[in-house]
């Protein structure tokens, strides 16, 4: 991994961590002052929204990062596309709210959605933006953005809900922290949308930015299906506890995965034309991911139950064994996210649009095939579509890079298994009868202690990697 890789990822991994930070703070207070039907509802709302919000991309910005000469004309092109296409979804959406609230037999949700809505003309504007920071790698700018909506989005939701607001605080914040966020990126990036169109540029990106748009469209679907089927079939309370345990593993991954996932694109387009830095790559990316993200998600699965109710206050008990899914779930998104990336770089994203077009129709199958028996059926059958989801994405890149399933279990194993047995030694403590507070102040510290020192004994390659980065990286601070 190079200097200037690392450096980016550390700004990204500052900037996810920060903000999720703020963000888990920020919700652990309007979680004890609002109930969990308003969280449902919210929750119904922003799906919506994400699914629309993929539109908006169309592929675009993905194509603009991959493309090697992408210039002033093909960033100024996707921009002006990008603004005209938010528009018109807003205006449907505008339109089409009274529908969809009836639908969820919920009148509130048309004028909610009409408000909420505003983000997609947001996006529209910071689409290209981003754009620009991940291909000239210069995640530094992200930090900056980020933080200062989530700080002032928290601030104002915590106001609001105590006055009373209920949902409307919780809108109020996801409009102002898009809002904001925004604004500082156009402050502090250089680049500004020029006179400049050209059809024949927007027809290359498109023609390979529609199979990515068609593949986040139908992950988007997926994703949210369910949000969107369980307010529907059940109440805004059943949502409420799937979505809570959905947001604390999510935090974790998300920190880790998402920083990952956005050097890692542009980092490996560089190098696209080398197979076997391509594959490198990829390994020392599930290797190191895995090992860090591994003990979170166990530590939070083995601890659900004194951490909720401590944090959130017994009224959201239920969601542990949502959150209990969501930790095993999520603990194998580094292998899709860097089997995918890679798969992206080499230009096959006619592949990458036939694996989720393979891996979807296999989860909507397992999800309809539970939606009727309960909402912890529908969560289960998760488990089952990752593990297929798995063994499809790394598929291809046993020809396109040579990596064998062999080699994906040699690096994923060392981390996982050590994270379950850190798991099983901190979870019996729970029941000694402690305060929870007690229980966590020890099991945290424990936890961390038997992985490290585990990790040590056992020699694991990723904490002897990551141990030599930290010391170069004080060398280097001692020496300046």
């Amino acid at each position: 991994m190079s200097k200037k890789v690392l450096s980016n990822f550390i700004w990204r991994f500052l900037e996810r961590s920060g903000a999720q930070l703020v963000q888990f703070l920020v919700s652990i207070v309007l979680a004890r002052i609002l109930m969990p039907k308003q969280y449902g509802i919210v929750a119904l709302l922003t799906a919506f929204i994400m699914i629309l919000s993929i539109f908006i991309d169309s592929g675009l910005s993905s194509a603009l990062i991959q493309k090697k000469d992408a210039d002033e004309k093909d960033f100024s092109t996707v921009f002006f596309v990008n603004l005209a296409l938010c528009v018109t979804l807003y205006i449907v959406l505008f339109f089409t709210a009274p529908f969809i609230a009836g639908l969820y037999h919920n009148p509130d949700m048309t004028i909610y959605l009409r408000v909420i809505g505003l983000t997609l003309i947001i996006a529209g504007v910071k689409n290209v933006q981003m754009a620009y920071v991940s291909r000239n790698l210069i995640f530094k700018r992200f930090f900056f953005a980020t933080l200062g909506g989530t700080v002032g989005a928290g601030i104002l939701g915590i106001i609001m809900a105590y006055m009373g607001f209920g949902v409307w605080a919780l809108i109020a914040q996801y409009l102002f922290n898009n809002a904001v966020d925004t604004l500082i990126l156009w402050l502090t990036v250089k680049w500004r949308p020029k006179k400049l169109f050209s059809f024949k540029r927007l027809k290359g990106l498109f023609s390979y930015g529609w199979k990515l748009l068609a593949s986040s469209l139908i992950d988007t679907l997926y994703n949210n299906i369910r949000t969107l089927l369980i307010g529907g079939k059940y109440s805004s309370k059943d949502l409420a506890f799937y979505d809570r345990g959905n947001q604390f593993p999510n935090v974790i991954v998300n920190n880790i995965n998402l920083s990952i996932d956005s050097v890692l694109l542009p980092t490996m387009s560089n190098v696209q034309d080398d197979k076997a830095r391509v594959k490198t790559m990829t390994r020392r990316s599930i290797r190191t991911s895995t090992y860090l993200i591994a003990p979170l998600l166990m530590g939070l699965a083995f601890t659900a139950i004194p951490l909720i109710r401590l944090v959130l206050t017994e009224k959201w008990l239920p969601a542990v064994l949502f959150l209990r899914i969501f930790c095993v779930t999520y603990l194998f998104y580094p292998i899709h996210t860097a089997n995918l990336n890679a798969i992206k770089a080499v230009g096959r994203s006619d592949m990458f649009l036939k694996l989720e077009i393979i891996k979807k129709a296999i989860g909507i199958t397992a999800l309809f095939a539970t939606l009727w028996i309960s909402v912890e059926a529908m969560a289960y059958s998760m488990l089952f579509t990752t593990v297929a989801s798995i063994i499809i994405n790394v598929w291809p890149n046993r020809k396109l890079l040579g990596y064998t399933y062999i080699e994906l279990i040699k690096d994923i194993l060392p981390g996982v298994l050590m994270s379950v047995a850190m798991g099983l030694i901190i979870f019996p403590i729970q029941f000694i009868g402690l305060p929870d507070i007690v229980t966590l102040c020890i099991q945290i510290p424990l936890g961390a202690a038997v992985y490290i020192i585990g990790s040590k004994l056992f020699k694991l390659e990723s904490f002897g990697y990551l141990l030599g980065i930290l010391k170069s990286f004080f060398r280097k601070k001692e020496e300046n």
